[in-house]
């Protein structure tokens, strides 16, 4: 079997201001855990819901591969190579901050809160220009089976990503199962982003992650409608 390493929703770092309340897999801002500074490339994922009309001034970024997966609401982004956009869910965003970049992100409603995935993927080269990408996801592809958001290669509903290293996405319904083979060498980590799910067994819900480096098939079965996102890493 498979040895699996369970990242509780409960264990996760905390912080909350008057606009934003978010949740830290790995060290990040005021919450330093040595024993979680990341996982391979992987360096955040903060899950955070930002109040109606809150969200983040003009603030820097670099070298650092920067993705926005929205759970509810919208995000309205912009930054300094002149992008503008409103990224909703079914949609996946990324922002390769390379030698430099501005931006800001705040949530357009006044009515509806804004719940989101920030994910920080740690480049393999620095000093890159800076870019920005956002697709559609193939919601036929992520439907019962894992389908790719993000990549080192791209593609018309995958961003391109500066590392070796894979998102997958699987929505699954109530009794679904998926399975994911990972390939030898590689580290895998899930972050159940919706739901809850057995991993070979083991009951994960939403805001849990788990990581392995086994290669080797694991199966997911959703016990709720549940939506997963998994990192492959090199």
């Amino acid at each position: 079997m498979t040895h699996i390493t369970i990242r509780p929703s409960a264990e996760r770092g905390h912080s909350q201001i008057d606009w934003l309340d978010s949740r830290f897999s790995f060290s990040f801002a005021d919450y330093h855990d040595p024993a979680h500074m990341g996982f391979r490339s992987l360096r955040v994922i903060n899950e955070d819901i930002v109040a109606p009309d809150g969200g983040f001034p003009t603030h820097p970024h670099r070298d650092m591969e920067i993705i926005t997966y929205v759970m509810s609401g919208a995000v309205a982004h912009k930054d300094s190579l002149g992008s503008g956009s409103v990224i909703v869910p079914g949609e996946i965003q990324k922002m390769s901050a390379g030698t430099g970049i501005l931006h800001s992100e705040f949530n357009p409603s006044s009515a509806e809160p804004l719940h989101l995935l920030q994910i920080w993927i740690i480049p393999a080269t620095r000093g890159i220009a800076p870019s920005y990408a956002q697709k559609k996801i193939d919601e036929a592809a992520v439907a019962g089976r894992f389908g790719l958001i993000a990549s080192p290669e791209g593609g018309e509903h995958a961003v391109e990503l500066w590392q070796d290293a894979k998102i997958w996405l699987a929505k699954l319904a109530k009794g679904q199962s998926a399975d994911f083979d990972l390939s030898p060498t590689r580290g895998a980590w899930a972050q159940i982003a919706r739901g809850a799910v057995t991993l070979d067994g083991r009951a994960l819900s939403a805001g849990d992650g788990a990581s392995w480096e086994e290669a080797g098939p694991v199966r997911f079965t959703a016990t709720d409608d549940s939506e997963i996102l998994l990192f492959d890493l090199g």
